[in-house]
């Protein structure tokens, strides 16, 4: 089994960017031209690379492979934004490799890319790029190319060395286990052994609630793989495991006017078996809360009254203010509610939160992530 933060130690330690390997600072896949750009660099390893991985690692530092980390991003639905826009997807993996270094926050992003052996092109247009477009790696940069096309086999023997150098061992797993524990242990960790091979770590704040017990701040990791499996400092999470898997349901808070409810957002299982393989299993469990069309129609323009200040730099006031904190989740009710044009305007509305805190960023990070997951589902 590979450990995917020896991999990418290695991935760095091996070169600079080529042809079976890419380095971002940041991704976003939220707007057309950035997710257009995510599908070119996939179509453009998938053909350079068609015996073999390759490799995106997402967090790094472009002049001297500093590692700075990126939020966890916990899209498990991006194979489906792969398959509708590419012909002869390749099979791509995201996951959250976590640092000793970063805050509980941030991770590295890893893409991993598994090709068919089949040309890989885009399946429609986006941005500026259009349907039946071809693109190939050339050193560090994916290129278009209309002629000459042909898929070559190169980087098998290189991306394999540098898998096998990337193995686990005894000593990574136990080194990680105490790591976990002792870096979480304020949160209540535990850690459980499935199959006599797969371990995992998972720690966060316990909430009972007429007998039925909830985490906050949940932080789940494989340690076989140094891979975050999830991480939420704001949802509650209800956690439950046999011999065989591990489940997770999570909560999300929604609501207005401190009426709000917990929903069902989405659940988790991993499944380990015994040939040492294991399958994360996804299934979205959300239904959007309905509300008073009269109520949100007074909600709706309270919001765009804020953000017509906002975008004229007009002060807001105190009262204003403590509206930011639930404006990006009344935005997502009144969409779910058939309020369209609120989409628009919880993207616009972005930018303009920086200046008031963490903690309204984070808010406004956390809706689009469910927008995110009920979007691609």
């Amino acid at each position: 089994m590979i450990n995917k933060r020896l991999l990418i130690k290695h991935l760095l330690a091996h070169n600079d960017e080529n042809s079976f390997y890419d380095k971002k600072r940041k991704i976003d896949i939220s707007h057309k031209e950035g997710k257009a750009k995510f599908l070119k660099h996939i179509c453009a390893l998938s053909n350079s690379n068609p015996k073999n991985n390759s490799y995106i690692v997402i967090g790094v530092e472009d002049e001297d492979n500093t590692i700075i980390g990126v939020d966890f991003f916990d899209d498990s639905k991006i194979q489906n934004l792969i398959n509708a826009y590419l012909t002869n997807p390749p099979i791509v993996q995201y996951e959250n490799i976590p640092f000793p270094h970063l805050p509980d926050h941030k991770v590295v992003g890893l893409v991993t890319i598994r090709p068919t052996g089949k040309l890989t092109s885009l399946r429609k247009n986006i941005w500026k790029y259009y349907g039946g477009s071809v693109f190939f790696r050339d050193g560090s940069i994916s290129m278009p190319k209309v002629f000459d096309i042909e898929v070559k086999d190169v980087n098998s023997k290189i991306v394999a060395a540098i898998e096998n150098n990337a193995q686990n061992n005894i000593e990574h797993t136990l080194d990680g286990v105490f790591d976990f524990l002792n870096k979480r242990k304020d949160f209540n960790p535990k850690y459980k052994v499935f199959k006599e091979y797969f371990v995992l770590c998972w720690s966060g704040q316990k909430k009972v609630v007429k007998d039925d017990v909830y985490y906050s701040r949940v932080d789940i990791e494989l340690i076989n793989e140094q891979v975050r499996l999830f991480f939420s400092a704001l949802d509650e999470v209800s956690i439950s495991y046999n011999d065989d898997n591990f489940k997770i349901i999570e909560y999300v808070n929604l609501g207005f006017h401190n009426n709000n409810k917990y929903y069902k957002l989405e659940e988790t299982i991993i499944e380990f078996e015994d040939n040492a393989n294991y399958n994360i299993n996804t299934k979205l469990l959300f239904e959007p809360p309905q509300f008073d069309k009269k109520v949100l129609h007074h909600i709706y323009n309270a919001n765009n009254a804020i953000l017509d200040k906002l975008k004229k730099g007009i002060s807001l006031t105190k009262h204003e203010i403590s509206d930011l904190r639930n404006l990006p989740a009344t935005y997502l009710i009144c969409y779910f509610n058939l309020f369209h044009e609120a989409i628009d305007k919880l993207k616009e509305v972005k930018p303009y939160l920086k200046q008031y805190g963490k903690e309204v960023n984070q808010f406004h990070k956390e809706t689009m992530r469910i927008l995110r997951k009920v979007k691609y589902s």
